[in-house]
């Protein structure tokens, strides 16, 4: 059997064992050619499994996500400390590396697969009214899904975050963690130089005035190293309606500007890629996979965490913690797990027979999320835009294979992201309140793998938009960034198997629902502009099967196709809240550690006091940076103060 044949049997079995489904040319090919990239297989680039664990480490990690990876890499730094990671989840496998084939990990044993409960405020258009929420469990989290879009967010946010009672949390403050994981690889943000670019006849020019990205970091940010002919018109687009073309993660937000990604050499950087490979050899560092934490063991008298019990292997195990236990787990699986170990609102542990450690009624609740409008779809007259049965081609794969670069690194076809203001902004404040992400790509475009991870109904589809599949066209999605409605998650039982109950509220605030209808509006004006019409764009205006008995158009239309195709970005935050003692709903001080209970911290999404007005990953992994500075800060303190007691003590 030569090499092709057997490696395109081995991902086949890979594929089926992870429960990707129907299986598809493209990924077995693109896999195959992928193992011809020594990195992406290579078991010494591999983080090892810790068959044999200690009985106590120093600290232990529940989740190996965008935070988790972060704080163990930076607690290994200290030689002396011993740190266990614990992943609910396996490694990557080749096909996640592939940006083209991300939707292919949604409903695989790559994803937790949660749904929250259905709600007839939104996501009326998915299967059983309920949307699909995506989350990694797989080393390195979401990380390993995600559309890979670096975006830290808007200085206001993180002022505003310090305004709730967070010193130290202030965009100042934070700025330095953003740029300690960075690995700039355009060299004009690296070296603050003016870019200037022409490209199909579209001129950009940007000043970067002070040093806001840095080079050697650990996480590789990059430009796309692909480009459709739309993707300068969209930036054209953005001129000719009178923003700027900037550096989002500058100075100033509001504008446009080609997306930046967590990606190295046309691969995804995922968290796990970024901070966990390269410590694989760091002695003290353990890593246990597949294994599912089900409670912090905290002792009821003295409410100090010693340790943590998980199941693996089918076996209940104990492992104990010297320092701290810090839980890493997600905006999801941390409340939960805080509240399997009675820490949460009384009443609510008490209905299910779980004892009462720490009455913290915020454990679950202030859960926010951006969602956006999925149904705008622009057709165009040429075939320049992103299309799934195109990537069909032995050139694209050679590309890809040889160049690394090619349409097989376009993430979702995710070519330009803008941050623009409504009336319900202040249009003199650099805080704008919908992000555009434009697309040279649709639903329509991306093939049934995408159509069954979004979770929409086959009705719904095939009548709004099944006889424009595979026709080429963009689409532009916009996203509120700070929602008002919130939503909250509590336990089905006490058996930590048993997923939460999640109830995402979307759309329960009506402000969230006039938002994105100007989003909506501004959305179709950008796309009637002259750079876009050369394309022969259109709108694709096919009403939606409940909201016929409406004007087409109008803000009721509007509000009633909103809440029918409610797409989530999958920025899932803010269910164990940082802020003062002060406030009965804060779960963790500004140090992250947990109200009530000594030895235990969240790092993680959960911490936001409010979701950030921008994509969250970046952002995820700023604070595993802060919080595992505030980790050694803390102990190093300790022993500092421990050696100068012994030292008098001796002297007497």
């Amino acid at each position: 059997m030569d090499f092709v044949t057997t490696a395109k049997v081995a991902i086949q079995a890979n594929m089926i064992a992870i429960g990707i489904g129907k299986l598809s040319i493209i990924p077995i090919l693109i896999s195959v050619l992928t193992y011809l990239n020594y990195d992406l297989v290579n078991p010494e680039n591999q983080p090892r499994v810790t068959k044999k664990l200690l009985k106590e480490y120093d600290f232990i990690v529940v989740g190996g996500g965008s935070a988790g990876s972060v704080v163990v890499n930076r607690l290994t730094e200290n030689p002396e400390w011993s740190v266990l990671l614990l992943e609910a989840g396996g490694k990557e496998i080749e096909i996640s590396e592939i940006p083209a084939l991300s939707s292919y990990l949604q409903k695989s044993k790559l994803d937790w697969k949660y749904r929250p409960q259905a709600q007839d405020s939104a996501c009326q258009a998915m299967e059983d009214n309920r949307c699909c929420w995506p989350r990694g469990k797989v080393l390195g989290g979401s990380s390993v899904l995600n559309a890979m879009l670096y975006v830290r967010g808007n200085r206001r946010d993180y002022d505003q975050w310090e305004s709730f009672g967070n010193p130290g949390w202030g965009y100042d403050d934070v700025l330095p963690y953003f740029k300690k994981s960075q690995d700039q690889r355009n060299p004009f943000l690296a070296q603050n130089t003016t870019y200037h670019n022409i490209t199909n006849g579209i001129e950009t020019s940007i000043q970067f005035h002070e040093k806001m990205h840095f080079t050697g970091g650990y996480l590789t940010v990059q430009d796309s190293t692909y480009t459709t002919p739309l993707g300068p018109a969209y930036l054209q687009a953005a001129q000719e309606m009178g923003y700027n073309i900037v550096d989002i993660n500058g100075e100033q937000q509001t504008g446009f500007t080609f997306c930046q990604y967590t990606m190295r050499k046309g691969t995804r950087c995922s968290a796990a890629k970024a901070f966990i490979r390269p410590i694989k050899n760091r002695k003290k560092f353990h890593l246990s996979l597949w294994t599912n934490v089900t409670r912090i063991l905290i002792n009821p008298r003295t409410k100090k965490a010693y340790g943590v019990e998980f199941i693996r292997n089918c076996r209940v195990e104990t492992v104990f913690a010297k320092k701290e236990v810090i839980l890493s787990a997600g905006a999801i699986n941390t409340p939960q797990l805080l509240m399997l170990s009675g820490i949460g609102a009384r009443d609510h542990l008490k209905e299910l027979g779980i004892p009462v450690i720490q009455d913290s009624p915020g454990v679950g609740q202030n859960l926010q999320d951006h969602i956006g409008f999925g149904g705008l779809i622009f057709l165009i007259d040429k075939e320049i835009s992103v299309v799934t049965k195109r990537l069909i081609d032995l050139n694209v794969i050679l590309r890809y294979a040889i160049n690394e670069d090619g349409p097989l690194t376009s993430s979702y076809g995710l070519e330009v992201i803008g941050f623009v203001s409504t009336k319900y902004a202040n249009q003199s404040d650099d805080w704008p309140d919908i992000e555009f992400m434009i697309t040279s790509s649709a639903i329509t475009t991306a093939g049934e793998q995408l159509i069954h991870a979004m979770g929409l109904r086959d009705d719904f589809y095939n009548e709004v938009y099944g006889e424009i599949t595979n026709k080429d066209s963009f689409s532009i999605f916009p996203m509120i960034l700070r929602p008002k409605s919130q939503g909250y998650i509590k336990l089905k039982s006490k058996n930590p198997l048993d997923y939460p109950l999640i109830y995402h509220n979307y759309l329960t605030n009506p402000d969230d629902v006039r938002v994105l209808r100007e989003g909506i509006k501004a959305a179709i004006a950008f796309a009637k502009t002259n750079s876009l019409k050369k394309f022969g764009t259109r709108f694709h205006t096919k009403p939606f099967p409940n909201c016929k008995h409406l004007p087409m158009f109008t803000d009721e239309y509007w509000e009633c196709a909103i809440r029918q195709f409610t797409m989530t970005i999958y920025h899932m935050c803010c269910t164990a809240k940082m802020g003062p003692r002060s406030d009965p709903m804060a779960v963790v001080d500004p140090s992250l550690k947990v109200y009530g209970v000594e030895g235990l911290r969240v790092i993680d999404a959960s911490i936001m006091p409010a979701i950030v007005s921008s994509n969250i990953n970046a952002p995820v992994i700023m604070i595993g940076e802060k919080g595992s500075d505030l980790i050694k800060k803390d102990w190093l303190y300790r022993q500092k103060r421990s050696r100068k007691t012994n030292a008098a003590f001796c002297n007497e």
